[in-house]
């Protein structure tokens, strides 16, 4: 009888355990659980593990470089199909986003027009940045704000800050950029509100911490950066402007200068830096992973179909009886 119970408790607890396995069960971060998968397990199974992919705070976003500054036709539109296809929950930008460079307000109308147009087939929200060919003058500068209000905000998405900065304020002609001093304040204060984040990620046009750049302290950048470093804060740097790709690490953060998504360039490849691209960040429990999607490699599922298969003619049997005249 003792025997028969040790092997009934045995069997109800192999029970528990096989029903946890099937269901893929998995205690995430924060006390978070996993979304439950149903499936026969067995002693051993033809799979690694049930622990799936798919953590709660996990955000997937993509972020478009300079379309503008001597722009090629029908790339953007190109990249807007590519974004369709890999489905971010949205995409950032890092300005240069019409051609600009105008004092008639028709021309900055009809570029706009048309840039938003091509937003038209977007299927997701788009976050727009400053770049100098979008504020080249105080007549764009009036006009972006009659236009899109801020030319500096934030947003706050399941604990991860997203801060987009102006580098193209108004200034002297000797100056290459400006963060002036009420956008630097901002910044603090915003900062100061969202101290609890998990990470930062910060979007504007100019590589401005490099030394071609000019003076970084009457400029307005070091006391950007400072704010940024404040409390030993977690965060990602994303710009453009160049049209040539490079990594930075400074203060132990990842600065990202994007190649293109349309704007003038070379095309020389990967490694000259010149390349139309798109980049694809996740951001996981323990901070975000970054991937550089060129255009060319994502392609519709119908880049090949039955009708582009080779046709052979097949050879029928004579169905003519054997040994049969005439």
């Amino acid at each position: 009888m003792k025997r028969l119970l040790n092997a009934v408790v045995v069997g109800l607890a192999l029970t528990v355990l096989m029903i946890f396995a099937a269901r893929g069960t998995a205690r995430m971060r924060g006390g978070d659980v996993a979304a439950p998968i149903s499936v026969q397990t067995a002693e051993r199974n033809p799979w690694t593990n049930l622990e799936m992919n798919n953590r709660p705070g996990t955000i997937r976003f993509a972020v478009v470089s300079d379309r503008t500054g001597g722009h090629r036709p029908g790339i953007f539109t190109r990249a807007v199909r590519m974004i369709n296809m890999l489905q971010p929950e949205f995409v950032m930008s890092v300005g240069d986003l019409i051609e600009g460079y105008s004092t008639d307000p028709g021309q900055w109308a009809l570029e706009w027009s048309e840039f938003e147009s091509k937003l038209d087939a977007l299927q997701m929200p788009f976050f727009f940045c400053i770049g100098n060919h979008d504020m080249s003058n105080v007549p764009m500068s009036d006009n972006w704000r009659r236009k899109f209000g801020r030319a500096y905000y934030s947003f706050r998405y399941r604990d991860v800050l997203f801060v987009v900065l102006n580098s193209e304020e108004p200034r002297p002609k000797e100056q290459i950029y400006k963060f002036g001093s009420e956008q630097q304040e901002w910044l603090r204060q915003t900062l100061d509100k969202n101290r609890d984040v998990r990470w930062t990620f910060v979007f504007f046009h100019k590589p401005v911490w490099q030394e071609a750049m000019g003076d970084p302290l009457s400029q307005g950048w070091t006391p950007i950066e400072e704010a940024l470093l404040a409390g030993d804060r977690r965060y990602t740097v994303f710009v453009g402007h160049e049209h040539n790709y490079a990594k930075f690490l400074r203060h132990g953060r990842e600065y990202f200068m994007l190649a293109t998504t349309g704007g003038g360039s070379k095309m020389r490849g990967v490694e000259y830096g010149e390349f139309d691209h798109v980049s694809w960040v996740t951001m996981k429990d323990n901070g975000p992973v970054i991937a550089n999607v060129l255009l060319e490699g994502v392609q519709p599922n119908d880049v090949r179909t039955s009708r582009d298969l080779p046709h052979y003619a097949i050879e029928r049997p004579s169905t003519r009886p054997v040994g049969a005249g005439g």
